[in-house]
């Protein structure tokens, strides 16, 4: 990324909240500090808040004219802190909280995209409480009956790959299970579908939602947190290596999910092409990363204008109090 940027036509003051107590605080402390390097940069006047009890008292001391909440996981993408800026009357960079809580909710966003034709792999969602009651071995052995081995446990919410593994047999089922249930009380269990990972990122500056070129990932295993953020495990391929109607596919993929959830400035949708040249949704985040090593900056970065997305997203926030 170029540290020399064209200076904002209109500087503003922006509130950038990162941190949080969830799983994913130090990705969104990350986050946090790249968006606001990049704004400093383009000359508008940066605040960064951490989500604790001074944050309400410093959004109010400092009056910006928008905030753009950073914060990964449950809770900051659940609805729950857009709520709260709504009730401030502060615009921000994101998503209603109606649409966050459709995306973050991985059953539910499943189910939603499934109306608007999009394919999604067969699952099931289980609290944990279930398998006390009614035997995690019993439980488990009808769940590979019905969808099948391998499958992908992951947690109900969040995000950064924790909690995710890829069961191949009963064994790697019971050890993913526990994983899983150290992020989430429920479960989402899902049939294992074969193919290359693509992301592609949806962004609204005001003109209506468009995609950013989609974003190829090869791992030399799991795409997990670590292989995520820890530079040397992944390959990344920007604009990710499809045929032109593959291109036209995955990027008409993810604009279903974004407009089917109503989502707001920015998405990003993960999807797995299969062999067949078919996408399926795997997830959609509505506060996507934007490290060093975050999908939706890498795209940003290949159409050739990061800085400008940036400055345009804060200059038109689409989220505003009603």
């Amino acid at each position: 990324m170029s540290e020399t940027f064209a200076p904002s036509t209109e500087p503003l003051r922006v509130a950038v909240l990162a941190g949080g107590l969830s799983h994913e605080r130090d990705v969104s402390l990350r986050s946090g500090n790249r968006v606001a390097q990049v704004l400093k940069h383009l000359g508008h006047s940066v605040l960064v808040l951490d989500v604790d009890a001074r944050m309400i008292s410093s959004l109010r001391a400092f009056g910006p004219d928008v905030v753009w909440p950073l914060v990964h996981g449950g809770p900051g993408e659940d609805g729950g802190l857009q709520n709260v800026l709504i009730a401030l009357d502060l615009p921000y960079v994101g998503t209603h909280s109606d649409g966050c809580q459709r995306a973050s909710f991985k059953p539910t966003a499943k189910a939603m995209v499934r109306t608007g034709g999009v394919l999604t792999p067969d699952s099931v969602t289980l609290p944990k409480t279930y398998f006390s009651q009614l035997g995690a071995q019993e439980v488990l052995g009808v769940v590979a009956a019905h969808l099948g081995l391998p499958v992908v446990v992951k947690p109900n919410q969040g995000g950064s790959g924790l909690g995710v593994s890829l069961a191949a047999d009963a064994d790697e089922l019971r050890s993913a299970m526990v994983a899983c249930f150290a992020y989430d009380e429920r479960a989402l269990i899902e049939s294992y579908v074969p193919g290359r990972e693509i992301a592609v990122s949806v962004v609204d500056t005001g003109d209506g939602p468009r995609p950013l070129p989609p974003v190829e990932v090869v791992t030399d295993g799991e795409y997990d947190f670590d292989a995520r953020y820890n530079p040397g495990r992944s390959e990344y391929f920007v604009p990710a290596r499809l045929s032109a109607s593959e291109l036209a596919l995955v990027q008409e993929t993810a604009m279903t999910v974004h407009r089917t959830l109503g989502l707001g400035n920015l998405s990003r949708t993960d999807l797995i092409l299969d062999d067949a040249g078919t996408p399926w949704f795997i997830d959609v985040n509505v506060v996507p990363g934007m490290t060093e090593t975050s999908l939706l900056p890498l795209a940003a970065e290949a159409e050739g204008g990061l800085p400008e997305l940036y400055d345009a997203l804060v200059h038109h926030p689409l989220v505003t109090p009603s």
